[in-house]
């Protein structure tokens, strides 16, 4: 996965954490639990608030 997979990564941290609400999460706490999944290789300085603000919203749709 890349930073650009913003649906996939979302769908692995709702697997991962399913009981997590997305809304309530630090971008910080984001960006390590998006950078130690399973299969993610981009690099972690890619990332940004746009990217994290992204992955955030897609867990939220993924959550409902």
């Amino acid at each position: 996965m890349k930073w650009t997979d913003i649906t996939a990564i979302a769908e692995a941290l709702y697997d991962k954490y399913p009981h997590m609400d997305p809304t309530t999460i630090r971008f910080t706490d984001l960006h390590h639990w998006v950078v130690t999944l399973d299969g993610f290789t981009d690099d972690p300085k890619r990332s940004g608030e746009k990217i994290l603000e992204a992955i955030q919203q897609a867990w939220i749709d993924e959550a409902q």
